[in-house]
C-alpha cells in the first residue's frame, strides 16, 4: 500500500505535532494533501478511472472544509501550512 504506518506517522509528526495527534487540523490537511497528490498521479496514467476521480473530488472538498476552518481559527497557521504544503500557486 502506498501509505504505510511509517509514512503516516511521519506526516503527523511533522504537521500535527506528534505521532499520536492524528486529529489535528494541520495533520489532517497534510494527510489529505499527500493522498490527493497520489491520486492525481494515478489519474494521469488512468484517465478513465472515474471512481478514483470521484473520490479525489470528495477528498479535495474535505480538505477545502478543513482549510476554511483553520483560516477562521488561526490565519497565521493557515498561511504557514499552505506555504509549506505548496497548495496555492
Amino acid at each position: 500500500m502506498y501509505l504505510s504506518k511509517e509514512v503516516k506517522a511521519d506526516i503527523f509528526k511533522k504537521h500535527g505535532g506528534s505521532e499520536q495527534n492524528t486529529g489535528s487540523t494541520e495533520g489532517q490537511i497534510a494527510l489529505f494533501t499527500y493522498r490527493i497528490n497520489h491520486l492525481t498521479q494515478h489519474l494521469k496514467k488512468n484517465h478513465k478511472d472515474y471512481a478514483t476521480e470521484r473520490s479525489l473530488v470528495k477528498l479535495v472538498g474535505k480538505r477545502r472544509s478543513l482549510l476554511d476552518y483553520l483560516k477562521k481559527k488561526d490565519i497565521e497557521k493557515y498561511r504557514s501550512l499552505i506555504k509549506e504544503l505548496g497548495i496555492r500557486k
